[in-house]
């Protein structure tokens, strides 16, 4: 079901760079969280972050790419878990924690193993019901994961926020006008990163030079591709993509997109009969990429995570696996 988006813009910030960019640079709270580590099948590991609330039900969080806790949507959703005592936990891709992981491999768009371990370590823990929230990259992670296979009971319901839904489509939107510069920025800690694990790299054959690509294809056909078992960026962009898994998903699952936003085009906006029953495209007019911020004049409102936690209040007392109060936000 695709439905129009109850979010309005606050009047001066109807920009879609300027909901991007406030959104990410205005922080608030550090959140109160304990960190511990989950040991993955091939070695490595990556980390966890764990709110203050303990109990069965918990809030698993992906960030987009090379995003960590100092993503301020991460910060803004644990804090308003915490504030309401919902369980939370916040997963970091690996080598994302500011430690490079031990493999040559990192992470991508549809990894999707490495969220079923930290489900299966969640579980190990206690935790019995899990409702997976994803941002951008990592709600691309969260769609494949729910519609590519049999989803594990545990997982209740998704939402997943500004996702890159068609993957060949945002890499060629990113190399276009001021899209660049947030391209410019994203590729700048990947290849940070890349350089970090030079000698790696450099032992099993990787020699481009990191620092000489320009672009995300550029970089996903040096490094993200061959790394991760793909032929080049073209079939790493078709297989990964999750408009395709849409159709697939059998758990009540939010999308929430904006249609200006400037990391992809409308072109990746999936058609009605590409959607599961479950699945609820809430689409509005600006917003910009994780951005949505409304209220008024002197009091602005980040839209997003009210949005989020009344649709997992409401997808779990629905399903009677918790209850998480009754606030309810004016969506």
């Amino acid at each position: 079901m695709i439905v129009e988006s109850k979010f309005k813009p606050l009047w001066y910030l109807k920009n879609p760079h300027l909901q991007t960019l406030l959104a990410n640079l205005i922080h608030p709270a550090f959140p109160h969280i304990r960190y511990e580590t989950v040991d993955l099948p091939d070695g490595d590991n990556l980390q966890l972050a764990r709110g203050t609330a303990s109990g069965k039900n918990t809030v698993l969080i992906l960030h987009g790419l090379e995003g960590s806790l100092k993503s301020s949507y991460a910060q803004r959703l644990i804090n308003s878990c915490n504030e309401q005592g919902i369980p939370v936990v916040f997963m970091f891709f690996r080598g994302c924690n500011g430690t490079p992981n031990k493999q040559i491999r990192s992470y991508h768009s549809g990894e999707t193993g490495d969220l079923r371990a930290v489900i299966d370590y969640l579980k190990q823990q206690g935790i019995e019901r899990i409702a997976l929230v994803g941002y951008s990259l990592g709600g691309n992670v969260v769609l494949k994961y729910m519609g590519e296979r049999k989803t594990d009971a545990s997982v209740v319901c998704a939402s997943a926020v500004s996702v890159p839904l068609l993957l060949d489509i945002c890499a060629s939107r990113m190399n276009r006008g001021f899209s660049r510069i947030y391209q410019y920025a994203l590729l700048q800690r990947l290849i940070r990163k890349v350089q970090q694990k030079k000698s790696l790299l450099l032992a099993d054959g990787y020699t481009t030079p990191a620092e000489t690509l320009k672009t995300f294809v550029e970089f996903d056909n040096a490094f993200t591709a061959p790394t991760h078992g793909f032929k080049d960026a073209q079939q790493y962009y078709q297989r990964c993509s999750s408009r395709q898994f849409l159709a697939g998903i059998n758990k009540p699952t939010l999308l929430i997109h904006s249609l200006d936003d400037p990391f992809m085009t409308t072109a990746v906006i999936p058609a009605e009969h590409e959607l599961a029953p479950q699945v609820t495209l809430e689409l509005s007019l600006q917003g910009g990429h994780v951005g949505f911020i409304g209220g008024r004049i002197l009091k602005p409102v980040f839209w997003l995570e009210p949005r989020i936690i009344e649709f997992l209040q409401r997808e779990f007392l629905s399903s009677q696996c918790a209850n998480f109060g009754s606030t309810r936000p004016d969506v």
